[in-house]
């Protein structure tokens, strides 16, 4: 089943409870195994592979032990800048850079005619 907005809260917990059952079971772990892993009880697992709710740290726990962590990015992405907040930040681009003069006074050198 794709997720989608339509879904119910309920339906949406059924999917990925199946999803990450059959990721366990993919990777041939035991429920008791993942749980060791992730540093979670092994109830917390079976409670999310039946869909129930489970406290989010774990669910983050449980991702990381099968490698799926990296894959909460895609799910909230960094917010952009928005239009009006690129266009005003445009204007504070450098677009020269500093005189010369002013880094040979500060490397302490002292510059005299003809010598």
């Amino acid at each position: 089943m794709k997720i989608t907005e339509q879904n119910t809260d309920l339906a949406i917990l059924a999917e990925l409870a199946e999803r990450l059952s059959a990721t366990r079971l993919r990777e041939n772990l035991t429920q008791a195994e993942l749980a060791a892993q992730a540093g979670v009880s092994k109830r917390t697992i079976e409670r999310m592979e039946k869909g129930e709710s489970v406290q989010l740290t774990n669910f983050i726990r449980v991702l990381r032990a099968l490698d799926l962590a990296g894959k909460l990015d895609s799910l909230v992405p960094e917010p952009g800048l928005s239009p009006i907040a690129q266009l005003e930040s445009k204007g504070r681009e450098r677009r020269r850079a500093s005189s010369s003069r002013k880094r040979e006074e500060d490397s302490g050198e002292t510059w005299t005619w003809g010598e």
